[in-house]
């Protein structure tokens, strides 16, 4: 899709502002299919809303059922959980909540920094039915976005559009497309990058400390086994087939290294730290600037 030949469909979902980027206007039928289809999966996902499924297992335990995007995410986040020692984990949102990143937004902690419960000793996740033996809160932060992308990417397929270019808040997906060029954002100056990467036909996430950072060094990326935001990592990119994949493999470089992910996923990655140094996947399909 040439600069000059693009339509954009842009809304407001799950706390994020969304791009659709398409050679032709989407019909309004469509538009509101996506629109829809966002405000489904707020409602089953977000610990922000009471209403949501989310909401109810933080109440009271119990078995609960979730839609069908709940066995893949599940699978992915039972991999992670067990590739990272417990450090990556959906049960990371009562730490969050303590932290004060809570559904009032009050960014201010409760207290010292606990761990997550221990995936094995409250949750069963079984495909689409999650039961909880104690009310737990679930946070899917760490894959929930990219996955929502994937999910609004079938919507436009099942329509009939085949080039698009979706982008939630940074996470990208580009199908059926020219390369795209995006610039890799300075983790500690919004206004700079660190270089490009020519997206096509791929997903490209990323995760950094200084998005949803507050009080005194908090931020939302923390280690599940201690409850406490990670120091060594400060940005992560991954570029997957699937923006779930590469959304969820973007948190996990900030517990283990890419190459050790390599072996369980086929990615590509670049990983910058708090000292300044860097280092990324052979196959990273971007430039750094010197």
């Amino acid at each position: 899709m040439p600069a000059t030949d693009r339509e954009d469909f842009s809304f407001q979902g799950i706390g994020t502002d969304w791009h659709i980027t398409t050679a032709l206007p989407l019909p309004p039928a469509v538009e509101a299919r996506l629109v829809d289809r966002v405000e489904k999966f707020d409602g089953d996902w977000s610990r922000f809303r009471t209403d949501s499924l989310v909401a109810d297992m933080a109440r009271q335990p119990g078995r609960y059922a979730f839609p069908a995007e709940a066995a893949l995410l599940g699978d992915l986040y039972w991999r992670l959980y067990r590739l990272t020692g417990g450090a990556m984990t959906p049960l990371i949102g009562g730490s969050l909540e303590r932290l004060g990143y809570d559904a009032a937004y009050a960014l201010r902690a409760a207290g010292l920094p606990l761990p997550a419960p221990a995936w094995e000793g409250v949750l069963t996740w079984s495909g689409t039915v999650l039961a909880a033996s104690a009310p737990v809160v679930l946070d899917i932060g760490a894959a929930g976005k990219g996955l929502l992308v994937d999910l609004l990417a079938q919507e436009l397929v099942d329509a009939g559009v085949r080039a698009f270019v979706i982008d939630a808040g940074g996470d990208l997906l580009a199908s059926g497309t020219g390369p795209v060029r995006v610039a890799l954002e300075h983790p500690y100056n919004p206004a700079q990058a660190i270089g490009v990467v020519d997206l096509q036909d791929r997903a490209l996430c990323a995760s950094a400390a200084n998005r949803r950072a507050w009080g005194d060094g908090l931020h939302h990326v923390l280690d599940g086994t201690t409850g406490k935001p990670v120091r060594t990592a400060v940005a992560t990119w991954a570029l997957a087939e699937s923006a779930m994949v590469a959304d969820a493999l973007a948190t996990a470089l900030f517990f283990v290294p890419g190459a050790q992910l390599q072996e369980a996923f086929n990615f590509s990655w670049l990983t910058v730290f708090s000292d300044g140094s860097a280092t990324y996947s052979a196959e990273f399909e971007g430039k750094l600037f010197p």
